[in-house]
């Protein structure tokens, strides 16, 4: 589209994308703006906003969407506006990426500054926020407030200490992230049904000139950088990471305990969930961080929670993550990975979107998607990757949750784009897949029942472990999962039960593996098993234990998926049959698991639905 917009007009954009093929520009002048509501601008080449009363308003679900192949050409004193939000409270970060950079007369990606953030007055004015002196830690929603204190950037680096103070103007690259707290307060100013801040997310107005084109970021061998999505697009997260081979093919995004409110980093409770693309046809798989406590010094210590599941290839404006280098280099953030895809309206929080009941299936994202890289978008699935998701309760605290999917492309080295690595090298407990003898949280393999998967265990001092398969997604070929002790030669039912182990300090990357089948009968205990009729009587709201052997219970415990305890009952004798009320309990899986006097040990699992 090209076309000189006389002063003092205005173009509504009422959508419109064009084809690959068609090379346009849009010229907006003095004293004119163009606004576009729920709809995608489509410029095959370059932006100007001339002078500095030029604008572009993007307001709902709006998005630029440009398709040049190089570097951008973008330039002008005016700005591009959008809206964003933030998810947190002044006591905790997001991590952000900025679409805009600062307006001026050159062609190409200026730097950004947190100065560029505006408060957001009607549908097309704002005003710059406030930046506040560096000792002054709290940011405010009235009158919008930044504490520059907590923005810092991450590039090339493993070491806390190595994140960079980036609170002054311009001091933040195209396409490098940056952390920032949130504000405390409630900010009642309503535009377009959206409250600048109701008390638990801050809407932000991002102003400058958009970012455009290839951006290049730095990597290095198995250091981290924070990057994120620069543009005022969607961006299709499996196309960068499959496509960008200098990194691993994993992202990772900070999560953290919102109940926390401090400042001082030996309260934070936090960490980093993963996400692999898989394929290009996939939604691919993401696992929950798991929440650790820190030290002064920014050292991981014992495990204190759990994330939540997000769908992650639909990576919205805004969205800052981590990757990790395979080599010393750089990547490339494209016009071609930009998308898009309508943020909606029921999202958690459009920076963060958190998928359908953790993520079993969701409605298709891409079935709309418009695009300018060539990807037929109507081949993704919206099934999830098969997949079994084993959780591990740490220390009876925070769950670390591995994932292992399959997919017939997929090998038992290390895969780009499908395994994820650990993020968590360096924290006093965890459990991980072993995969060429490193550490892994998502392991992608071609599905054979007679596969042995290793798996390792890292405790600084002596550690409990509970482990158990939290679900089954799409898959039907493994009838039994074990967990394998080959140095006792015993197999555990992680299927149906939870397993604990309690590992004496040190690293153990030899002992224990993952298999599908016993080379082995399991004797007297799966025998056991077939004694007993356990189930769940949804109706009545009990759980009934059926013992018509009348076997002498010892003990009958009650877990949540994890291995958290519901309840125990001991000496419970040898009755035919036991009711334990389940009324108060929410919905979900849960393990039954009995000990008979002669110590035979009887697991199953069970949904409450009250």
């Amino acid at each position: 589209m090209y076309g000189k917009i006389l002063k003092k007009s205005l173009l509504v954009a009422t959508g419109f994308l064009l084809q690959n093929s068609v090379n346009a520009q849009m010229f907006v002048s003095a004293d004119t703006y163009v606004y576009a509501s729920n709809e995608v601008i489509y410029i095959g080449q370059q932006l100007e906003l001339n002078a500095a009363s030029s604008f572009l308003y993007l307001r709902d679900t709006a998005q630029l969407v440009q398709g040049s192949a190089g570097t951008s050409t973008n330039k002008g004193l005016g700005s591009l506006s959008v809206f964003q939000e933030g998810s947190v409270n002044d006591y905790q970060y997001n991590y952000w990426c900025s679409p805009v950079g600062g307006s001026d007369t050159n062609s190409g990606n200026s730097p950004f500054g947190i100065n560029q953030l505006n408060d957001v007055l009607n549908v097309t004015q704002s005003t710059p926020a406030t930046i506040l002196p560096m000792n002054n830690y709290n940011g405010t929603s009235v009158p919008l407030a930044i504490a520059p204190y907590w923005v810092t950037k991450l590039t090339t680096s493993t070491e806390y200490s190595s994140w960079i103070d980036a609170g002054a103007p311009n001091s933040i690259l195209a396409g490098e992230g940056f952390t920032m707290k949130g504000t405390s307060g409630t900010n009642t100013v309503s535009v377009n049904g959206v409250q600048n801040n109701p008390g638990s997310r801050q809407r932000y107005d991002f102003r400058g000139k958009p970012n455009d084109g290839t951006i290049s970021i730095p990597v290095k061998f198995e250091n981290y950088t924070l990057t994120g999505n620069p543009y005022p697009s969607t961006i299709d997260l499996s196309a960068f990471l499959l496509t960008e081979t200098n990194c691993s093919g994993t992202a990772y995004f900070w999560e953290q305990d919102n109940t926390v409110n401090s400042h001082f980093l030996a309260d934070y409770k936090g960490g980093y969930g993963t996400f692999v693309p898989v394929d290009i046809n996939s939604l691919g798989i993401y696992t929950p961080a798991t929440f650790y406590s820190y030290d002064g010094s920014g050292n991981a210590g014992g495990n204190v929670g759990t994330g939540n599941y997000y769908q992650r290839r639909n990576l919205p404006i805004g969205q800052g993550f981590l990757i990790d280098g395979k080599v010393d280099g750089v990547v490339e953030m494209k016009n071609s990975y930009r998308t898009f895809v309508r943020e909606t309206p029921d999202s958690s929080t459009p920076i963060a979107r958190k998928s359908d009941s953790k993520a079993k299936k969701n409605t298709n994202p891409f079935a709309n998607t418009q695009s300018v890289s060539g990807i037929d978008y109507s081949q993704v699935t919206d099934e999830q990757v098969p997949q079994i998701r084993i959780n591990t309760l740490l220390n009876n605290k925070g769950v670390r949750q591995l994932a292992l999917g399959f997919v017939p492309q997929a090998t038992d080295g290390i895969d780009h784009g499908m395994d994820g690595g650990s993020s968590s090298q360096g924290t006093p407990a965890d459990i991980y897949f072993l995969i060429e003898d490193a550490e892994f949280v998502i392991n992608v393999l071609n599905f054979d029942n007679d596969k042995k998967i290793p798996i390792g265990f890292r405790n600084a001092k002596e550690a409990s472990y509970k482990i158990t398969v939290n679900e089954i997604i799409n898959f039907t070929q493994a009838n039994t999962i074990f967990l394998h002790d080959k140095v006792n030669n015993q197999y555990y039912d992680i299927k149906n039960d939870f397993h604990e182990l309690i590992l004496p300090p040190g690293e153990n990357n030899t002992q224990f593996e993952i298999t599908f089948k016993t080379d082995k009968s399991l004797g007297v205990e799966e025998a056991a098993k077939e004694n007993f009729m356990i189930y769940q009587n949804n109706e009545n709201q009990n759980l009934v234990i059926d013992n018509p052997l009348l076997m002498d219970l010892d003990v009958c415990g009650l877990y949540d998926v994890a291995g958290k305890v519901i309840f125990t009952k001991k000496d419970i004798g040898n009755q035919a049959s036991y009711k334990f009320a389940t009324s108060g309990l929410v919905d979900g899986i849960y393990i039954v698991k009995m000990v008979t006097k002669d110590k035979q040990v009887v697991g199953k699992k069970i949904i409450i639905k009250n």
